[in-house]
């Protein structure tokens, strides 16, 4: 079975620091690039940020840029997303996913076919 699980969301504050981690299973994912969406309640689900198949090109969505760090494990299909700094407008459910096709980079959810089920990040003023 083909999943991604996220995990590592929680409650925190203002300046605080979190690690999410997204962990593919099912069949191979190294020649797929990976990324990161947050959504919240009535709102259209947001590119946080991505990394190419082989791991060296990041990019970033603007919400992302200075504050937030994206790593990936290609041994083990695991990313990473490394969130400091913190804000209140950072509170969202956070989603890894990756594009329908292999070595391909997708900034908008259309073009992503594997979701995880999300995890929740609130910050607290």
């Amino acid at each position: 079975q083909v999943q991604l699980v996220e995990s590592g969301g929680g409650l925190v504050q203002a300046g605080d620091s979190l690690r999410l981690s997204c962990t593919a299973s099912g069949r191979n994912f190294s020649n797929y690039s990976m990324a990161w969406f947050r959504q919240v309640p009535g709102k259209e689900r947001e590119f946080v940020g991505a990394i190419s198949w082989n791991g060296e090109t990041t990019y970033y969505g603007q919400s992302a840029k200075d504050r937030f760090t994206f790593l990936r494990d290609i041994s083990d299909n695991t990313l990473f997303l490394q969130m400091n700094n913190l804000r209140p407008d950072d509170t969202a459910t956070y989603y890894c996913a990756i594009p329908r096709g292999p070595r391909a980079v997708g900034y908008s959810w259309p073009e992503f076919d594997l979701w995880g089920q999300g995890t929740q990040v609130t910050v607290s003023s």
